[in-house]
C-alpha cells in the first residue's frame, strides 16, 4: 500500500484497492453539491445522483476504518442530515455533531449568508477509540472568570461549537475561550492555494491530534488543497490523499515538498486509548 503521498483518481477505486481496518482515521471534505467550479468535478449534480454516489463512498471510507478508528466528515447544510443517516445505517456511533461556525462566508441575495458548516464526528466503537484530551484542553470559564477551586487544574474539552475568526492564526487557539477561533481560509491568506474550498489547517490540526497517534495512518478520499495531508506531515502521521484532478494533486505534492523546508518539527503525542466512552 503507498503511503504518504496524494493519488490521482476516483477514490471510490482507490479506496476498494487498500487493506480493510488500515486507517485510524479518515478526514472527508467530499463536494456539497451547491455548484462550485471544481476543474474536474461536476458539483451540480442531480440530488439521487449525489446521494447514490454518497452511498458508494462511504460504505468504501468505513471499510478502511480500523476497529479503534474515527471518522470526520465535513458538509454544509443541504445534504447534512443525509449523510448522518447513511453514517448510522453503517454502523458508526456519532460522538459529536459540530457546528463550525466562521467569518468571511459566502454572500448570499436571497437567503442568509452562509457562515457555516457541519462536522461529523463518528467512531468505529464507543468503547474503544483513539482518544487525546490532552493536547486540545483550554481553561475553563471557572478558572478564568470564577476562580472557582472546582475547576479541573488542566482545563476543559472545547465546546462543539467552533469559531473561525479571521484576526485568529493556524497556529493556536486563544487561552481564554473554549471555542475553536481559527480563519476560515480567504483569498489574501497566506495559506491560500488554488481551489475553491480549502480546510484551515488549524482545524485539521486539533482533528488529528485528538483522533490520531504519531505513526497512524490518515486517509483523505478528496484531498483537494491537501490540507489534511500537510497538517498530518507536521504531526508525524502517515498519510494517504485521493485527488480526482491532476492539477490539484500536483499542487497537494508541491505543498506537501515545501513543509520539510519551511515547518520546525513538532514534538510527538505520547499514545493513549479512550477505553470507554465519556458520558453525555
Amino acid at each position: 500500500m503507498n503511503q504518504d503521498e496524494v493519488i490521482t483518481g476516483d477514490c471510490l477505486k482507490v479506496l476498494a484497492k487498500l487493506p480493510a481496518g488500515c486507517a485510524e482515521l479518515v478526514f472527508a471534505d467530499p463536494p456539497f453539491n451547491i455548484g462550485y467550479e471544481y476543474d474536474v468535478y461536476d458539483d451540480r449534480r442531480a440530488k439521487s445522483d449525489y446521494l447514490a454516489w454518497a452511498d458508494k463512498w462511504l460504505a468504501a471510507a468505513v471499510r478502511v476504518l480500523s476497529p479503534s478508528g474515527s471518522l470526520f466528515l465535513a458538509i454544509g447544510d443541504e445534504y447534512a442530515a443525509e449523510h448522518k443517516v447513511r453514517l448510522d445505517a453503517l454502523g458508526l456511533t456519532l460522538r459529536n455533531w459540530i457546528v463550525w461556525h466562521y467569518t468571511f462566508g459566502v454572500n448570499c441575495s436571497k437567503k442568509f449568508n452562509r457562515s457555516h458548516a457541519h462536522i461529523f464526528y463518528y467512531v468505529r466503537d464507543p468503547k474503544n477509540y483513539t482518544f487525546n484530551p490532552d493536547p486540545v484542553r483550554v481553561p475553563s470559564a471557572r478558572m478564568t472568570t470564577y476562580a472557582d477551586r472546582r475547576a479541573n487544574p488542566v482545563g476543559k474539552l472545547p465546546d462543539d461549537t467552533w469559531v473561525l475568526r479571521p484576526q485568529e492564526t493556524d497556529e493556536h487557539f486563544g487561552a481564554d475561550t473554549d471555542t475553536w477561533h481559527v480563519p476560515r481560509v480567504c483569498g489574501t491568506f497566506h495559506e491560500r492555494l488554488n481551489h475553491p474550498c480549502q480546510m484551515p489547517e488549524a482545524v485539521l490540526d486539533r482533528i488529528i491530534k485528538v483522533a490520531s497517534n504519531p505513526g497512524d495512518l490518515v486517509i483523505d478520499p478528496f484531498a483537494g488543497s491537501g490540507t489534511t495531508l500537510a497538517v498530518s506531515k507536521k504531526l508525524d502521521r502517515r498519510f494517504l490523499g485521493v485527488e480526482l484532478s491532476e492539477e490539484y494533486a500536483d499542487a497537494v505534492r508541491k505543498r506537501l515538498q515545501m513543509i520539510e523546508f519551511a515547518e520546525p518539527e513538532k514534538p510527538k503525542v505520547m499514545a493513549k486509548r479512550h477505553k470507554k466512552p465519556q458520558k453525555v
